[in-house]
């Protein structure tokens, strides 16, 4: 089962997140078989972290519970209390290392678009439908990975979609969903966007980590 979960910084967290690295690493290193995707978050300034994004095949959601609130920056208040955590579907079906378009210096972000309260009124065709528009259109060589967001329920209900894309610029990504049918039909309460690259160790012949 594929989870994704975000975690925001508190204000002024920076240094104990520093501090923390190591082990929160240490923690990352348990789970690295189901890893899909990782790393932190940005303000525009590109320096400012903002949080974390985890994309991890767990086996069940209290699984998701453990992973989520026993990681060491959450005990340690680096996060704000409440996670963002969704059942994720893998469209792409592959891991961001398997991403083979990237190009040197090019910046990365995370997209969060944030489903209404109702999100059945006015959809047209399936949350992978709508995916698959953007897979097999003009940004299909930009997607690093992405898929819908579901409720961790049995139910499963449709709660948006989250996309890491690597793209020339902000101001590309802000407007990534913005023909999009879902968008056009207003079915999307907010659209985040947020700088993001890379995390964990350092790889062979891997770029330098930004950390998580």
């Amino acid at each position: 089962m594929e989870y994704l979960f975000y975690c925001r910084d508190k204000p002024g967290t920076r240094a104990l997140r520093d501090e923390l690295l190591e082990a929160h690493w240490s923690f990352m290193d348990g789970y690295a078989e189901g890893m899909i995707a990782r790393g932190p978050t940005f303000a525009p300034d590109g320096e400012t972290v903002t949080g974390s994004v985890h994309i991890v095949d767990l086996p069940d959601a209290d699984a998701a519970r453990v992973f989520a609130y026993d990681e060491p920056n959450h005990r340690a208040g680096v996060y704000e209390e409440e996670v963002l955590i969704r059942r994720w579907r893998n469209t792409l079906g592959r891991k961001m290392w398997d991403f083979e378009g990237s190009s040197e210096g090019r910046p990365r972000f995370l997209i969060l678009a944030h489903g209404r309260a109702d999100p059945a009124a006015g959809r047209d065709g399936s949350p992978e439908e709508q995916l698959r528009l953007l897979v097999d259109g003009d940004h299909r060589d930009n997607l690093i990975v992405c898929g819908p967001l579901l409720s961790t329920d049995a139910a499963e209900e449709w709660l948006g979609i989250a996309i890491l894309a690597e793209l020339p610029d902000r101001t590309s990504a802000e407007r990534l969903l913005t023909r999009a049918p879902y968008t056009r039909a207003g079915l999307y309460e907010h659209i985040e966007v947020h700088d993001w690259c890379f995390g964990g160790r350092r790889q062979e012949n891997q770029a330098p980590s930004g950390g998580p």
